[in-house]
Order: C-alpha cells, then sequence, then structure tokens
C-alpha cells in the first residue's frame, strides 16, 4: 500500500506505519461517542470551596511549597488569525460608498466596527498602531475622521504595519497600564512569578510555540525579563517546544485513502492540542499548573486567580498525600486487613470520584488490592470549573470507561451522540465547564515521572471535513490534552470564581471590563 517514499515520508516525521494504519482504521471505524452517566455537579462531582476550606488548601500549598519543584505549562502556539476574522472580513469586503458608511453607522453593538473604531483608543495596542501609522507619514486620528477604516484595518493587520493576524496571540498587547501596555506572554510571566515560585525564587515556565514564531517570544521576554524580575523578587526560567512532528495525522479522501500532494507526498496535518501530551511528558516538576495562553487578566483582578491556583494545588497535595501512603502500604503489605482496603476504596470512590466496576469482588482481597493500586498509581489533576454562562468548551461529567467503571471527565460536546435523547438530556442538565484551569501531578508515588503516553484513550479522537487547495479531505485530531489524552488520570473536579476565566477569542473581548485596567 504504502511505496518506499512514503515510508521514507514516515521515517522523516518518525511515525510509525503501525501508527499510520491505526489511524487509516479509526478514518474507516470512526470514534465511539462517550458513554456519559450523569452531569457532574455541585456536591457531585465538583466540589464547592469555603473560604474556611480555602485557608486550609492554601496552607497546604504553603507549607508545602519549599520542598516542591513548580512548572507552569501554558500552549501558546495558536496565532491570532481567528481573533480577527471580523476585522479581516469587513477589510476584504468593505466598498467606501455613501450606502457602505450609512450601513456602517446602523449597525451598533458590541461586535461591530462601528464599535471598533468608536472604541478604538481603548485598546492596548492603540498606542503601537498610531506609532506604526506616523512612521508612515500619516496621522491615526485623522485617518479615524476621515473615514478610512480599511487603511487603518490593513496597518493593524498586516505586514504593512504592526501584522497582528500574523503574530501569536500571546505576543499580542491586551492590557493597557499607566505608563506601559503587556502582552498576554508577559501576563503570564507576571502570573508565574506569583503562584509557582520555588523556595529559591525560581519560577519555571514552559510555552508551546510555532516553530515560527519562537525568537519573537525570546525577543519579547529579552525586553522585560529583568524588569519583572526585580518586581517580583524571583528568578524566571523560561523554556520552550514546539509541536512535535510525530503527532501529526494522516489526512485521507473522502473513500477514506491517504490524501495526497500534487508531488505524490502524502498530507499530514497537525495533530491538534492533544498532541502536546508529548510535550508535557518531557517536562519533569513536582506540580505542574496548566493554563490557555489567552485566559489572562490585568493586575487589578490578579489576586484571586493566585488565590485559587493555590488552592488548587493545596488540594492535589491533600489527596496525593493519601495515594501515596495507601500505594506503599499495597506494594510493601501482603496481608492488608479487609477494613483497611475498604477504607481505600472508600477514599477512591468518594474523594477521587472513581466508582468501581459491579464486577469487582471487594471480598477478594488480592483482587480487590490490584484494582487499588492500578486506580491510584496514575497522574492526578485538580481542574477548576466555572458555572456555565453560555461560553463554550468541554464540561465536567460522570462517564463510563471501557473497564466498567464510572469516574470523572472532561468532556467535548463532539463527543457526545447528540442523537441519543438519553445523552442529549445528560448534556442539557450539565452546570458547569471547563475553563482549562488545571493543576496537575505528573510524579508516582517513588518520586518517578510518570509515562503520560500510557494514559491516553485513543478512543476519544475526532474526525472532521477540511479541504486542501479546494479538494475536500478529513482530518483526524488526537484525544484532546484535557479530555481524552487525559483519561486515565485521577482527576478532582472544583468550582472556581467566573473572574478567573476571562478568554480572548475575539478581538472584541478586549474590550470587556475584566480587560480594562480601570
Amino acid at each position: 500500500m504504502f511505496s518506499k517514499q512514503d515510508q521514507s515520508q514516515f521515517k522523516a516525521k518518525a511515525i510509525d506505519i503501525k501508527t499510520i494504519e491505526e489511524q487509516l482504521n479509526n478514518f474507516t471505524t470512526g470514534f465511539p461517542k462517550m458513554k456519559l452517566k450523569k452531569p457532574a455537579t455541585i456536591d457531585d462531582g465538583i466540589l464547592q470551596i469555603s473560604e474556611d476550606e480555602q485557608e486550609i488548601y492554601h496552607e497546604v500549598f504553603t507549607a508545602h511549597v519549599k520542598s516542591l519543584s513548580l512548572l507552569k505549562f501554558v500552549p501558546a502556539s495558536g496565532a491570532a488569525t481567528r481573533m480577527f476574522k471580523s476585522l479581516y472580513d469587513f477589510l476584504n469586503t468593505y466598498q467606501d460608498t455613501e450606502d457602505e458608511y450609512l450601513k456602517f453607522l446602523c449597525t451598533k453593538g458590541p461586535e461591530t466596527m462601528y464599535n471598533f473604531f468608536e472604541r478604538i483608543d481603548d485598546f492596548a495596542f492603540y498606542g503601537d498602531l498610531r506609532n506604526v501609522v506616523s512612521e508612515n507619514n500619516m496621522d491615526l486620528e485623522k485617518m479615524i475622521d476621515k473615514n478610512q477604516f480599511k487603511q487603518i484595518l490593513a496597518m493593524l493587520l498586516t505586514r504593512k504595519g504592526l501584522n497582528y493576524a500574523s503574530l501569536p496571540k500571546g505576543l499580542l498587547k491586551f492590557h493597557r497600564y499607566k505608563h506601559f501596555s503587556r502582552t498576554a506572554f508577559e501576563e503570564h510571566l507576571v502570573e508565574t512569578l506569583n503562584y509557582a515560585k520555588n523556595s529559591k525564587g525560581d519560577a519555571q515556565i514552559h510555552l508551546t510555540v510555532s516553530e515560527d514564531h519562537k525568537t519573537l517570544f525570546e525577543d519579547r521576554l529579552e525586553k522585560t525579563k529583568d524588569t519583572f524580575e526585580e518586581k517580583y523578587e524571583g528568578k524566571l526560567n523560561v523554556t520552550y517546544s514546539v509541536q512535535k512532528s510525530s503527532t501529526d495525522t494522516i489526512a485521507v479522501d473522502m473513500n477514506n485513502e491517504p490524501f495526497r500532494n500534487e508531488d505524490g507526498t502524502i498530507l499530514f496535518r497537525p495533530g491538534g492540542h492533544g498532541a502536546l501530551i508529548a510535550n508535557l511528558n518531557e517536562l519533569n516538576a513536582d506540580i505542574v499548573f496548566i493554563k490557555n495562553i489567552d485566559n489572562v487578566v490585568p493586575d487589578r483582578l490578579k489576586e484571586i486567580t493566585y488565590r485559587f491556583k493555590k488552592v488548587l494545588a493545596g488540594i492535589l497535595l491533600e489527596r496525593q498525600s493519601f495515594i501515596f501512603d495507601y500505594l506503599k502500604v499495597l506494594e510493601e503489605d501482603k496481608d492488608i486487613a479487609q477494613e483497611t482496603l475498604n477504607e481505600m476504596l472508600a477514599f477512591l470512590e468518594e474523594k477521587l470520584c472513581t466508582k468501581a466496576p459491579a464486577s469487582l469482588k471487594i471480598d477478594d482481597p488480592e483482587k480487590l488490592k490490584k484494582y487499588l493500586f492500578s486506580k491510584f498509581n496514575r497522574p492526578i489533576r485538580v481542574c477548576g470549573m466555572v458555572k456555565n454562562e453560555g461560553e463554550p468548551g468541554g464540561g465536567p461529567f460522570w462517564s463510563r470507561n471501557s473497564d466498567g467503571s464510572v469516574s470523572l471527565q472532561i468532556v467535548e460536546g463532539s463527543q457526545i451522540d447528540k442523537q441519543d435523547v438519553r445523552q442529549t438530556n445528560i448534556l442539557e442538565r450539565s452546570t458547569h465547564f471547563n475553563p482549562v484551569d488545571l493543576v496537575c501531578g505528573i510524579k508516582d508515588f517513588k518520586g518517578n515521572k510518570f509515562d503520560l503516553h500510557t494514559f491516553v484513550d485513543k478512543q476519544t479522537g475526532f474526525i472532521s471535513q477540511k479541504s486542501h487547495n479546494g479538494n475536500d479531505l478529513k482530518a483526524m485530531e488526537l484525544p484532546g490534552l484535557w479530555n481524552g489524552a487525559m483519561s486515565d488520570w485521577n482527576s478532582v473536579f472544583v468550582e472556581v470564581p467566573i473572574v478567573t476565566f476571562n478568554p480572548v477569542k475575539t478581538v472584541f473581548d478586549l474590550l470587556r471590563i475584566e480587560h480594562r485596567n480601570l
């Protein structure tokens, strides 16, 4: 089926033929839908932490932080193209006529071009835009008065000016302060220095970036690193990685045959954010904080984010201490009292929200010990969940696993069978969603790193229809980073305040009060 040229291509990408064959089979058979049992809600899968409990878990983290290695992991490879889609549409379609101008004036609202130009000086990038316009011997204020909308957008979005649409989202100016503005990347650096700093003052942050953008991040860091380290009394250790070529997935035509380019080579596409489990797997830390690049706020709102990151980490440490103690007993003691085994099973079900399968014989000590060891000896994540107020994002559910157990999972809408009335009913009853606010433990009870690849559910990928050079094709995304890629982790879901979730999906989000440094 595959030529020598194909095999050379696979070798160059470090993908073995068995993986290719598995992917082709997935295109033919499709991926099974998740089997939802019920939504995770407050006191039924989602913890609601009182102020007193917050203090306790905050203290747990503070007491242990001196002996821990900490790391912040930020997926930051995405370009800002989608963020400016409506601006690009306007740039490409607006005609400088009286009718078009009247239509522009009459179409008002939060996410309209009228509002964009009406409030353009509220954006943190306004000063940079004004400067680059001036360098081209023009005056931005006069251009606005003359309704030169397309020229202004060209200066913002294209190489004629700031080239914002081609930059990574992390390097866009998000927030304006009195004497300066900060990019999303810089806001993450500030966060890292405030909750992911060890006893020596070292703060580690790792970003996954595009190869084309890595130098841009390094240049930006060079300009601000000393200022942040002096202000927040710490030392930044910033590292980067790119999505591995070996995680790309094969594309197929509509007959599920490998899609070939004009030169005969097979087309591969990036495997989605689930591919980043390979990047995470190469990192080494006791606690890893995970957060998306666009979910940041100005300084006036950061304190609650700092607090809840530490609270989530405290919950992880508390759960992990019990897990490690149980694993030592299970490994070392040959004769464990049934009462102790029952206590472990209760902890697994009540604190780690994993319900044993009906087939498990709990009165068979050896089988119960083996089951408990396998369930405890896994990576652990504590995930912040916010109340669903209409924002897109995966939701928390109780889900059935292949071994018959039931556990907490973060599930995307595409993983749910919308033709099944019972499943859609469970979906409609969900109350929270995942803002990608995770604190993770990736080491075992002996201090060794887990191989995170062994905890991925390969049956949770996703197939979508795309096109290439005008030809239809099918593309495959790997199990999502916080979905199927962490399917076999121990999971704890905790409600966090909505103010900790402020993503910037479109340029208009930057006008929201949460992103204004008022």
